[in-house]
C-alpha cells in the first residue's frame, strides 16, 4: 500500500516538474525579450539580459523600431498577404477536396498520392526550380507573386478538408441535386457552411505560417522599402557591425500584439476548431 502511494507521489512530482520545466523553457525567451525591449542601448550593453530595466516606461525602442523598420507598411503588406492567402487557400483547398472526395474518376488516387508525395519533399530542395518559374513569369518582387506562391504550397489543408468531406453523408448532396441544386450550389450553399471547424483549423495553421514566414518573403520580396513584411522588417536592425537587440526585441513585441489580441478575442472558436479538426477523420 505504501509502495503504491510512494509511486503515485513520485509520478505526481515528476508531472509537475516536467510542466514547470516546459513552462520555464517556453517563457524564458519571451521574458528576456520583454526586459530587453525596455532597456536603452547603453543599458543593454552594460547589464545581463535578465537584469530588469531601470525604467519600465522607456518606450523609445518601440517608437524607434516602428519608424526605422517601416512597420506601418509592413503590417499593411502582411495584412493584404494574409487575407488573400487565407481566402485563396480555403477556396482552393476545399474545392479540390470536394472533387477528390465526391467524384470517382481515373487518376483520383494518383492525384492524392502526388499530394502526399509533395508534402514529403523539403521545400528548400525545390527553391531553384520555383525561383526560375517565378522569374520567367515576372512574379519576383511583386506582392501578387508572393501571394500566389504562398497559396500554392498548402497541401495539408486539402487533406484536412478531405477528412471532413468523408464524414459528411453523400445523401445530403444527392438530396440537394434531386431538388434542382447544381454542383456549385451543393458546394457553396450546403457543404461549405458545414466545414466551419475545418476552415477555422486551416485558417489557424495557414495564418500562423504566413504571418511568420521569413525565408520566401526575404527571397522573393526584394524591395525592402515598399514590399517589406512583418517577418522581414526587423532584419534592418542586423548588420556586420552588430545587432541592435533592444530595437529587435521591441519590434518582436509589436509583431506579437496582433496575434495575441486575436487569440484572446477568438480563443473559444480557435480551441473548438482545433478540437473538432483533430477528432474528424
Amino acid at each position: 500500500m505504501n509502495l503504491a502511494k510512494t509511486k503515485k507521489t513520485i509520478w505526481k512530482v515528476f508531472k509537475y516538474f516536467t510542466l514547470i520545466l516546459a513552462s520555464f523553457i517556453a517563457l524564458l525567451p519571451v521574458v528576456s525579450c520583454v526586459i530587453t525591449a525596455f532597456k536603452s542601448k547603453k543599458e543593454y550593453a552594460s547589464t545581463n539580459v535578465m537584469t530588469l530595466p531601470e525604467n519600465w516606461l522607456n518606450f523609445d525602442n518601440f517608437t524607434g523600431a516602428w519608424k526605422q523598420a517601416n512597420m506601418s507598411t509592413a503590417f499593411l503588406n502582411s495584412l493584404i498577404i494574409l487575407v488573400c492567402v487565407l481566402i485563396g487557400s480555403i477556396l482552393i483547398g476545399s474545392m479540390l477536396a470536394y472533387v477528390l472526395s465526391r467524384f470517382k474518376f481515373p487518376g483520383n488516387k494518383l492525384v492524392r498520392d502526388l499530394f502526399l508525395f509533395a508534402t514529403l519533399l523539403p521545400g528548400i530542395a525545390m527553391q531553384v526550380s520555383v525561383y526560375q518559374i517565378m522569374h520567367d513569369l515576372n512574379l519576383i518582387n511583386t506582392l501578387i507573386g508572393y501571394i500566389i506562391l504562398m497559396m500554392g504550397t498548402d497541401v495539408m489543408s486539402i487533406y484536412i478538408f478531405i477528412q471532413f468531406f468523408e464524414n459528411i453523408p453523400v445523401s445530403l448532396d444527392e438530396s440537394a441535386i434531386m431538388d434542382g441544386c447544381t454542383y456549385f450550389g451543393v458546394f457553396f450553399k450546403i457543404l461549405l457552411p458545414l466545414l466551419k471547424p475545418a476552415i477555422v483549423t486551416c485558417m489557424i495553421l495557414k495564418g500562423v505560417g504566413t504571418y511568420n514566414e521569413y525565408y520566401m518573403a526575404n527571397l522573393y520580396l526584394q524591395d525592402k522599402t515598399s514590399l517589406v513584411t512583418v517577418a522581414t522588417s526587423l532584419f534592418k536592425f542586423t548588420g556586420p557591425l552588430g545587432n541592435q537587440y533592444n530595437y529587435i526585441c521591441a519590434g518582436v513585441i509589436i509583431t506579437m500584439l496582433p496575434a495575441l489580441i486575436i487569440f484572446i478575442v477568438c480563443q473559444k472558436q480557435i480551441y473548438s476548431g482545433l478540437t473538432q479538426g483533430a477528432v474528424k477523420g
